[in-house]
């Protein structure tokens, strides 16, 4: 069993936001709160320890972790690298990451990927559809290994987790709370739906 104690939550909000006009974001509102906030939920008090890997405005976000973490290499270089920085700094044996642009995820999160993990060193959250590779539960012993891969050139999650046991864990249930806010126009497509269903 994987306890409170050993998890260290993860919120990757490192990238350049190219769709979203460069834009930082983890600060963009949404229905009222940055999107960083929303992503938080589902890790707050189920870790014990909260990190947001960011690579700006890291005063802004030191409100809402423990701690703001940059990424170890400069140069935006992706997703892979802010969870090779991020498992560096983690304390806990395990790591439960996120990324800053899926608002919805569900409050259960961390249970349903510990209860789906099985075996594997990592568990990965599955919509029914396609897999989502940051949102994930992993062993922080890996992180050497990660270093490695990137070294060598690896520069996709997908492509790291091939070296390891990995488990998909099905969340088809909860298939739309895995929305993705890649644009502006996304952003605005959900609140749009989200206050309509408030009202239904």
């Amino acid at each position: 069993m994987i306890h409170r104690e050993t998890l260290t939550g993860l919120v990757l909000a490192g990238g350049q936001g190219r769709r979203m006009e460069g834009r930082d974001k983890g600060l963009e509102p949404f229905a009222g709160r940055p999107l960083v906030c929303h992503a938080l939920a589902p890790l707050n008090g189920r870790v014990a320890e909260c990190l947001i890997s960011a690579n700006r405005h890291p005063e802004a976000y030191a409100a809402w972790a423990d701690r703001v973490i940059a990424d170890l290499e400069t140069g935006y270089m992706g997703p892979l690298m802010g969870l090779y920085s991020g498992l560096r700094a983690a304390t806990g044996d395990w790591v439960v990451v996120v990324p800053c642009d899926s608002p919805l995820l569900p409050d259960d999160l961390v249970a349903r990927l510990i209860a789906g993990r099985g075996d594997a060193d990592i568990a990965v959250a599955h919509d029914g559809r396609r897999l989502h590779p940051v949102v994930a539960l992993m062993r922080r012993s890996l992180v050497d290994d990660l270093g490695c891969a990137f070294a060598a050139g690896e520069r996709r999650v997908e492509g790291w987790f091939g070296r390891h046991a990995w488990q998909a864990v099905d969340m088809s249930a909860r298939a739309e709370a895995f929305a993705n806010l890649n644009t502006l126009d996304d952003k605005r497509r959900l609140e749009a739906c989200r206050r309509e269903a408030l009202r239904s």
